[in-house]
């Protein structure tokens, strides 16, 4: 297997295709929430993040098929007055999972986010999520603690009722 991360172009129909499919197929897993994305989640996804201008999407081919992605943004540290990229979603494809390809993206967000000066990573994963908790951990990840205690991330959904 050939494989090759690139950030995505916006403006190549392939790489588009790719990112919703990627993306569709974590939906749909039960560790994404077993939910696959709506038809205009799909429409609106690219548009969307390419109008984001801290937005940064790799992605891994296989043999020319888009088989993982990393969805990063860039955010900043206050306490070392320096950016930070978030790894908001990374994912690879059922079939092709086990072969390397979390940590080859793991790897190349990690070499952008030194590029642009970035003081860390940060990344979400759900407690029961051992795979990946094991990855991210190999990697170098650990819970953010301060005086002994683990920040925890916190989400308060802004949608009105009925929307998705």
């Amino acid at each position: 297997m050939k494989l090759e991360v690139r950030e995505a172009d916006f403006s190549n129909p392939d790489h588009c295709a790719g990112i919703v499919e990627v993306l569709n197929s974590y939906a749909a897993d039960p560790v994404g929430g077993g939910v696959p994305l709506t038809p205009q989640v799909r429409e609106l996804l690219v548009p969307a993040l390419w109008n984001i201008p801290h937005a940064l999407v790799l992605l891994a081919f296989a043999d020319q098929q888009a088989v993982g992605i990393a969805v990063c943004f860039l955010g900043f540290s206050t306490f070392q007055a320096r950016p930070l990229l978030n790894i908001h979603d990374l994912a690879v494809v059922p079939e092709y999972r086990g072969r390397g390809i979390g940590r080859t993206l793991l790897s190349a967000a990690e070499a952008h986010a030194l590029r642009r000066g970035c003081c860390k990573l940060t990344l979400e994963v759900q407690d029961d999520n051992r795979r990946a908790r094991k990855l991210y951990e190999s990697f170098g990840f650990a819970d953010f603690v301060v005086n002994d205690s683990a920040t925890r991330f916190l989400s308060k959904s802004l949608q009105s009722e009925g929307q998705e």
